[in-house]
């Protein structure tokens, strides 16, 4: 038998409701930290692309020499088989000192309607490894030896 002065066990309506709250807010929290987590690594994988296409066309232009480059005049394009979808430009400034020139990368790309963009500038001379290669006897121009593989 139960006397009149106990108590039942159980919850009541408040103390429920605000365990639902406590727990929803929880619950949200983590789904917020979890979706800025990847906006960041969607983020950081652009930029990881940007700087890859920059070290490509210093790889291209430190090849062909910045001379040879600046004349075929390809300074700038797109590239579209990348998502989502990247544009660079060179630009390149010569500095009247032992043919150094200023050379400027910049990579741009749109993630939603926010444009984002990565520059490098580096100082290159005038000659690469084209240049330095004699196509016809394929000996060195500079010191007459066999080019090496």
């Amino acid at each position: 038998m139960r006397s009149r002065g106990t108590k039942h066990g159980g919850f009541n309506l408040v103390e429920a409701l605000v365990a639902t709250m406590i727990l929803s807010s929880a619950v949200l929290t983590l789904g917020a930290i979890g979706t800025n987590a990847l906006s960041g690594t969607r983020l950081h994988r652009h930029y990881e692309v940007a700087a890859a296409l920059i070290d490509k066309q210093l790889s291209l232009i430190d090849y062909m020499g910045i001379d040879q480059f600046i004349q075929t005049g390809q300074t700038e394009g797109i590239v579209e088989e990348l998502e989502p979808g990247y544009q660079w430009q060179v630009t390149t400034e010569y500095q009247n000192v032992d043919n150094l020139y200023l050379v400027g990368i910049t990579v741009s790309w749109l993630e939603g309607a926010r444009p984002y963009r990565v520059t490098a500038q580096t100082m290159l001379d005038g000659t690469g490894a084209v240049a330095a290669t004699d196509t016809n006897t394929g000996t060195s121009a500079e010191t007459g030896d066999q080019p090496r593989l």
